[in-house]
């Protein structure tokens, strides 16, 4: 029989699940850390590049462990008692949490990646308005989906799951902007 035998996913999400109770913070950031790593280091191997860029994984890790996995946490954990209707939950999330986590996202990287104050708000002010477009027009069917259908025990990891593919496009357009940059010096 097949479920005889320790099955090593069930053993991972139930240890998962497990630490996502009872450490819920550090789950997330960890979980944020590895997330973030992982779809970086994928958008530039789908990249092409011949060495991988250190000081890239290196921002997605610390910005995934330090406001990818708390920030967010706390977002809904406070809003979550006020509001309980899962469509104005998404109007507040997509109107005011989403654009100001994206702005934090899209500075810190850029800060932790070892620019300067200047040109990570000019690195900001260019990537912004495409991706909260795109963020909008792509992630927002899924939070809803999330938010009104997925069992509570289960929306952080379908979160994972989004969030593994928006790191990986986030990446490539900060990529491309990068690119751009380095073709007018």
């Amino acid at each position: 029989m097949a479920f005889s035998k320790p099955n090593i996913i069930l053993q991972l999400t139930s240890a998962y699940f497990e630490r996502l109770y009872t450490s819920p913070i550090k789950t997330k950031a960890i979980t944020s850390c590895i997330i973030a790593v992982a779809g970086n280091y994928l958008s530039q191997k789908i990249s092409g590049i011949k060495h991988v860029n250190k000081d890239s994984l290196l921002a997605f890790a610390l910005f995934g462990l330090l406001f990818g996995g708390p920030v967010p946490h706390y977002f809904y954990m406070y809003i979550h008692p006020l509001v309980k209707n899962p469509l104005m939950l998404l109007v507040i999330e997509r109107c005011l949490y989403m654009p100001c986590f994206q702005a934090l996202a899209l500075y810190m990287l850029a800060l932790l990646e070892g620019n300067t104050h200047n040109d990570a708000c000019k690195q900001m002010k260019k990537l912004y308005w495409p991706i909260l477009g795109a963020n909008l027009r792509y992630l927002t069917l899924l939070q809803y989906i999330n938010m009104r259908y997925v069992p509570p025990v289960l929306r952080v990891l379908m979160v994972n799951l989004i969030g593994f593919f928006w790191t990986i496009f986030l990446a490539q357009q900060r990529a491309k902007q990068e690119k751009v940059k380095g073709g007018r010096k």
